[in-house]
């Protein structure tokens, strides 16, 4: 086994991720099937890695749900459908799987359930200084979006989406930023996202942003509708 030497610096602690996402994602696609088990030492010799790193990629699957650990057993593989799956480390795992479309559709069904009244939320609940920033925003990504700069595009975005749920008034809502900031960047890791955004996904978000603006509750759902709804008519024809 390879030295573990490593391990206590800033780089060596991360050693278990890499690991662990293949292990979960092994599951997902069936390679290791549910109810199977593997042992520490199964991992070791796999990725060539010291005994510390595989008890840490176990523990990071098991607080997934994605592994029970049984004593002289090992690791017991769970059915990814019993997994935490609002946890942004197991969203990450499927849409890097051969299940990524059909994570994503779900993902997008979650959204239109949730961003639209978030967005007529804000329109109503979010401070002046927050709903004066939204135009600013939309403005920021038609000008990277047209320009095809999509890594500024894509962080504007998130930022986008995430004020909106965070100042909705609801708490909920709120907390769900972060899923919805993984999913966002997710879809482009796995490259389920167009070269440039639609002139039309520009548009919504201009008729969100400026409906938060106006306070105008019900323009707001509906351009946020718009817009979630558009992404699941192009993930559905990929």
């Amino acid at each position: 086994m390879p030295s573990n030497a490593n391990e206590s610096s800033a780089d060596g602690k991360l050693m278990h991720l890499p690991i662990a996402d293949q292990l979960a994602i092994d599951i997902i696609d069936g390679r290791w099937i549910v109810g199977g088990n593997i042992t520490l030492e199964d991992i070791q010799n796999r990725f060539g890695v010291s005994r510390t790193v595989a008890r840490d990629a176990a523990r990071y699957l098991e607080a997934a749900d994605a592994v029970t650990i049984r004593r002289r057993v090992g690791l017991v593989a769970q059915d990814p459908s019993a997994w935490a799956a609002l946890n942004p480390q197991v969203i990450q795992w499927k849409l890097h799987s051969s299940q990524r479309k059909q994570e994503l559709m779900s993902l997008t069904e979650l959204r239109l359930a949730i961003e639209p009244a978030a967005a007529a939320g804000a329109a109503t609940r979010a401070s002046l200084d927050v709903r004066a920033k939204m135009p600013v925003l939309a403005m920021e990504m038609r000008r990277h979006g047209e320009a095809g700069d999509l890594e500024p595009f894509h962080d504007l975005d998130i930022e986008f989406h995430s004020m909106l749920l965070r100042n909705s008034g609801n708490e909920l809502f709120a907390s769900l930023a972060p899923i919805v900031a993984t999913i966002l960047r997710g879809r482009v890791e796995i490259n389920m996202y167009p070269s440039r955004p639609s002139p039309s996904a520009l548009d919504a978000h201009d008729a969100v942003a400026d409906a938060v603006w106006k306070g105008d509750a019900e323009l707001a759902r509906k351009g946020m509708h718009d817009i979630v709804d558009e992404v699941s008519k192009v993930i559905a024809a990929r």
